[in-house]
């Protein structure tokens, strides 16, 4: 494995065309990927977290190309803790600059932050399909906890709704939808209407 200088910063606003990039070679696939963000959006993402002193998105450049990038969310380790924890997700590394050490860079900048906000944890989200995320993490000391899963409020909304419900409610919306097609049909038969 050899290793290569990886130029660490701060993301910014001038970075999301290439996060997007990035995003799409080596994140995460599903619900996010399915809807590629615009170029502003991701700008705008960027520049309100730079404002933040709680979060940063850091970029690690190679030959001045960003080919690796993790985001950080400085908070309560849980909602039942004071001690705050440092909360990394979106661990990424272009697929043809992997195992150079570039991932263990990112973390190495994760942890400096951490210990400059004396910091005593740090948590990582991972997605489900990335086994060799999974296993490096693992590898440096990180163990599972928990599992986090995304759904739509949408999608979540119907499958919180008792089909009970579902089936009345679309029962009656199909009765409406047939008397208004009935008392259409019957103005447009009626030959008196039609005078």
């Amino acid at each position: 494995m050899s290793r290569h200088v990886l130029d660490v910063r701060d993301a910014c606003p001038e970075d999301a065309q290439a996060l997007l990039r990035l995003w799409s070679e080596s994140g995460p696939r599903g619900v996010e990927t399915a809807s590629p963000r615009p170029v502003e959006e991701a700008a705008a993402a960027l520049a309100q977290i730079a404002a933040d002193p709680d979060e940063r998105v850091i970029v690690g450049l190679f030959e001045d190309e960003v080919v690796a990038a993790i985001h950080l969310r400085r908070a309560a380790m849980s909602p039942l803790h004071t001690d705050m924890a440092l909360h990394s997700s979106y661990l990424l590394v272009s697929p043809e600059h992997r195992k150079h050490g570039f991932a263990r860079m990112m973390l190495d900048a994760a942890v400096t932050w951490a210990e400059d906000k004396d910091i005593a944890h740090i948590t990582a989200i991972t997605s489900s399909g990335s086994r060799d995320t999974n296993r490096f993490l693992a590898r440096l000391g990180l163990g599972t906890v928990a599992s986090v899963r995304v759904a739509s409020t949408a999608v979540l909304r119907r499958k919180l709704t008792p089909e009970v419900l579902r089936t009345r409610t679309d029962r009656r919306n199909l009765g409406r939808i047939l008397a208004q097609r009935r008392s259409v049909q019957r103005v447009v038969i009626d030959p008196e209407a039609a005078e």
